[in-house]
């Protein structure tokens, strides 16, 4: 059986502002946090919340979302294992700028606000990896906000498909898998359109052959190709 502080310093080492640290460091930072279970639709963080506490995923996918002014949820990015959220209020003392809630059952590491600051100047690797994942994050936000004013209905449901793939994807010999592919009204709010449209548009993936439905699991046969064609 593995011991819990093991199975936190190799989930640690997998997230990419923590992959520099030693194995004594990632201990460190495993000593600091502690584990918290969500059931699936859970609420694990409130839009306008304070900020204390950075989260890794250790298993299970949450969403990102915030509500527009008609009340209507709209998802900014899908996380999985690996992946953290949380940094922003901790970093400016804000409030969250979004909410945060669990589509699967799902098991998170938690370090508070005040030991997440002190690990930025302990080890300044943390502080770079940090910086370099936001710059991604704003990057990809930049693709969004282009695909949902510049593209047609086709570009932003590919655009939303590859996000999926690129946040959650398994890839596997130019192929990617993404398993549980989110509900099509989920799909919808990403992608700024509606239901129908989104189920439209993934019939005719299927039927260029761009991609195949295997339940809820969607595969793009050549992910390369697709994103050329949709960039």
């Amino acid at each position: 059986m593995v011991k819990p502080m093991v199975e936190e310093v190799e989930v640690l080492r997998n997230v990419p502002i923590f992959m520099e640290l030693s194995d004594k460091d990632l201990e460190h930072i495993a000593a600091l946090g502690v584990r918290k279970k969500y059931k699936k639709g859970s609420i694990i963080l409130l839009e306008e919340e304070t900020g204390a506490a950075l989260f890794v995923i250790i298993s299970g996918k949450v969403k990102i979302v915030r509500m527009d002014d008609d009340g209507r949820e709209v998802i900014l990015s899908i996380l999985g294992e690996s992946d953290f959220f949380g940094e922003m209020a901790i970093l400016d003392g804000s409030t969250r700028s979004a909410s945060v809630v669990a589509t699967s059952k799902s098991e998170l590491f938690m370090i508070h606000r005040g030991d997440f600051l002190k690990s930025l100047t302990d080890y300044p690797s943390v502080a770079i990896g940090l910086l370099r994942e936001l710059t991604g994050r704003l990057r990809k936000a930049d693709a969004q906000i282009k695909s949902l004013s510049l593209k047609d209905a086709a570009g932003r449901v590919a655009n939303v498909v590859l996000q999926l793939a690129d946040d959650v994807g398994v890839f596997r010999k130019g192929k990617v898998e993404i398993d549980e592919l989110p509900l099509q009204q989920d799909l919808a709010n990403m992608a700024g359109t509606s239901r129908e449209t989104i189920s439209r548009m993934i019939h005719k993936f299927i039927k260029k052959g761009f991609v195949q439905l295997q339940g809820s699991k969607l595969i793009i046969n050549d992910y390369e190709n697709f994103k050329t064609l949709h960039s």
